[in-house]
């Protein structure tokens, strides 16, 4: 069952640009000047879904000089696919179950 910290998991990632972030970050870390070059975005508009993306703690950041590293939390990711893989498999086990009705 999905509780309600997943649910607004699946809100904060259900954004478009969100997403793309989320993409790009799962393939290597990089700073906003680099999600900015890579996603089209304006500065502040990206700055504040990476804001949305650290305080739901899907990223995590590294100060580097006057950049800030952005580096995906893959098990945030990973905990959130097995709740779809338990649902996925209840609906399996549940493919012939049917409630008759009144």
């Amino acid at each position: 069952m999905l509780t309600s910290v997943d649910t607004d998991l699946i809100r904060v990632l259900a954004d478009p640009l969100r997403l793309r972030i989320v993409t790009l970050l799962a393939k290597e870390t990089l700073c906003t000047t680099h999600l900015v070059e890579e996603t089209g975005a304006r500065q502040t508009n990206l700055s504040n879904h990476l804001k949305v993306l650290r305080e739901a703690g899907v990223v995590e950041t590294e100060p580097c000089g006057r950049y800030t590293y952005y580096r995906l939390r893959p098990d945030v990711i990973a905990q959130l696919a097995g709740r779809f893989n338990d649902l996925a498999e209840s609906a399996r086990n549940a493919a012939d179950n049917k409630r008759a009705c009144p």
